[in-house]
């Protein structure tokens, strides 16, 4: 079962965050050649999504680095939104490793 996490993305401003998965006795998850994805959406059945840039910033500690430009989150709409976080083994397993509420918070500087 995936983590569950809140995140708080500021509208205009460059967002970045690291993962750390975990395997079920709480050992770091070893990532070596796997691939991560992740999205944004307004709802859960929003046909519009928003791309994370992820990368795997530490394979051997199961660190995953999730991001948004500054000029993307200048575009996001403020409020409430859902995101989550998908893992691709080598063998092509998908995991989900963290879904959560994401926070849009707006922008007054323009």
């Amino acid at each position: 079962m995936a983590g569950f996490a809140e995140i708080h993305i500021e509208q205009g401003a460059s967002f970045s965050t690291t993962i750390t998965v975990n395997d079920s006795t709480g050992a770091y998850t070893n990532l070596t050649n796997y691939t991560a994805a992740a999205q944004l959406r307004k709802s859960y059945y929003s046909s519009t999504a928003n791309n994370f840039t992820v990368t795997i910033s530490n394979a051997a500690n199961g660190e995953i680095t999730m991001a948004i430009t500054a000029a993307n989150t200048a575009n996001l709409t403020p409020g409430r939104a859902v995101y989550d976080v998908l893992i691709t083994s080598p063998t092509s397993v998908k995991t989900r490793v963290v879904e959560g509420i994401a926070t849009i918070l707006p922008s007054v500087t323009r």
